[in-house]
């Protein structure tokens, strides 16, 4: 967002004023009464937020989707996850290993655990992160490495590197859509950022930054 908004104000002249949250503080926030105008989170929760009259009926659109990846300390060498086997055999040997404690990553990756096997020999390394901060928290050496959308380690950068994303069998993927206050102060505003947020003309931006746009 801090790389595509600055063109849509450029563009339309309008001011836009962001703020980020876990997907369930946004929807607590909103289900609270906090007013906004548009919302890119998960789409059921949309979808939720639609039901119950927060968000505009027919106004919920795609916007992409975060691939699950590992994230590593900038210069270090990064471990070969590149398959099943890789994947296993580089938590097993990692020291300490950062996860989401809150969100639907870090519930996806103790799960994958349970699911390959390992819980045992890895839930002992495993390092809770709370805010959002789990790249980060590499970064600063908190941990050997980290297990968190792709979207939160190139952000995290340059303290911290991608060292690759989950095998294509154990990928999870995190998806956003946009949707629209029922009160919105400026709807027509919020129309015109859903459409440049949803255009090609973004794309290449939002790919840089780990986004990928849902196939269609």
């Amino acid at each position: 967002m801090l790389a595509v908004i600055p063109q849509f104000e450029m563009t339309t002249g309008a001011t836009v004023s962001a703020k980020w949250a876990l997907y369930t503080e946004v929807r607590t926030r909103i289900e609270a009464g906090k007013p906004f105008d548009l919302v890119i989170i998960n789409p059921t929760m949309i979808q939720e937020l639609t039901a119950s009259g927060k968000v505009a009926v027919g106004s919920q659109v795609a916007f992409g989707r975060a691939a699950m990846g590992m994230a590593v300390r900038a210069g270090r060498a990064p471990p070969d996850i590149g398959s099943l086997e890789a994947f296993e055999h580089s938590l097993k040997a990692a020291g300490s290993i950062a996860y989401a404690s809150e969100g639907s990553s870090g519930a996806y990756f103790t799960d994958l655990l349970e699911r390959l096997g390992i819980a045992h020999e890895v839930k002992p390394k495993l390092v809770a992160v709370t805010g959002g901060r789990t790249a980060a928290a590499v970064g600063l050496g908190e941990a050997e490495l980290g297990v968190v959308p792709v979207t939160s380690i190139l952000a995290a950068a340059p303290g911290v590197m991608l060292a690759g994303r989950f095998p294509e069998e154990l990928q999870s993927y995190i998806e956003f859509a946009v949707g629209i206050c029922t009160d919105s102060s400026d709807a027509n505003a919020a129309g015109q950022l859903t459409d440049f947020l949803i255009s090609t003309a973004v794309d290449d931006i939002l790919a840089a930054r780990g986004v990928e746009r849902l196939q269609t």
